[in-house]
């Protein structure tokens, strides 16, 4: 993909940050960019089987790390069927994800937490980099409205009001690797995904903040299709943009990746373009989130 310019998007560095189920999305879209592309993961989740294992074992959260290998893989195998396995029936193996497991089983071997997910990425053949914000185990809290704090993304998102603050806790350090792809990137994306659980607890490292706030690449802002369940969706775009730039040690969002003209400052370009899959109007489709970033790619 080449124009008159010279611009090829695929040489393009992107890194794209937040969890689960928008982060896959977005990376699986840019597949075409291979190892150009970077996934930058929360590891703060303490819901379903990545609760329950971080519960009794400890460690980091793999829920979100495995949702995006997950979404990634494109040549279905032997492998890939074990680690995408969710056992069910009776016992205490009911709900658990045979990939958090295996993710996890390797931790326990003292392999570092990046490696252990370089080992699955092989395995399966996923060529886009996926990187832990931290290798530390820490926790999403929350100071309320009423200045009391609670602990845990599932107790962030039951809220009944936007949180005055959030917190990473305890102050693990970030990735080396991810604050240097963040350091390298030309275009960084945040979101599509839950915005207070997903997006925002990479941008609360300090090292995270640092990178982000000296970037040299783009920032932009991809916005959900639909409004969130929980305080997030009591926040308005403008207020999610200034708590990034709060996060980011005063960096300016340059931009919004958006399927509608939104009420923002008018400092933020806005791309506007369809973004929906025609099967679920929630949910973005892949081909037109890559066309969409190749455009914001080719005007830079």
């Amino acid at each position: 993909m080449s124009n008159s310019t010279g611009k090829n998007p695929t040489q393009t560095k992107i890194v794209a940050i937040g969890g689960g189920h928008g982060l896959g999305r977005i990376l699986s879209a840019l597949s075409d960019y291979g190892s150009n592309v970077t996934g930058i993961v929360t590891t703060t989740d303490n819901g379903g089987s990545t609760g329950r294992i971080r519960a009794c074992q400890g460690g980091i959260a793999w829920g979100d790390t495995r949702n995006c290998i997950n979404q990634l893989i494109t040549e279905p195998s032997v492998g890939s069927m074990i680690f995408e396995y969710r056992f069910r029936g009776n016992g205490e193996l009911n709900g658990h994800n045979l990939g958090n497991l295996m993710l996890k089983a390797l931790d326990n071997l003292s392999i570092r937490p990046l490696e252990a997910i370089n080992l699955i990425r092989d395995m399966l053949k996923v060529e886009p980099h996926i990187l832990p914000m931290s290798e530390h185990p820490a926790d999403l809290s929350a100071m309320t409205p009423e200045g009391d704090i609670i602990c845990g993304e599932t107790s962030v998102d039951e809220l009944l009001a936007v949180p005055q603050r959030l917190y990473v806790e305890p102050a693990v350090p970030a990735t080396k690797e991810a604050v240097s792809s963040i350091q390298d990137a030309d275009i960084i994306l945040l979101g599509p995904g839950s915005f207070l659980t997903s997006v925002m607890p990479p941008l609360l490292l300090e090292e995270m903040k640092i990178a982000l706030r000296n970037c040299r690449g783009n920032i932009v802002f991809v916005t959900n299709l639909d409004k969130e369940k929980g305080p997030a969706g009591m926040m308005s775009l403008q207020q999610m943009l200034h708590w990034c730039e709060r996060a980011m040690g005063g960096r300016a969002v340059d931009s919004v990746l958006t399927d509608k003209q939104q009420d923002i400052d008018a400092k933020y370009h806005q791309h506007i373009t369809v973004l929906a899959s025609s099967n679920h109007e929630w949910r973005h489709d892949r081909e037109k989130l890559r066309q969409a970033v190749d455009r914001i790619i080719m005007a830079r």
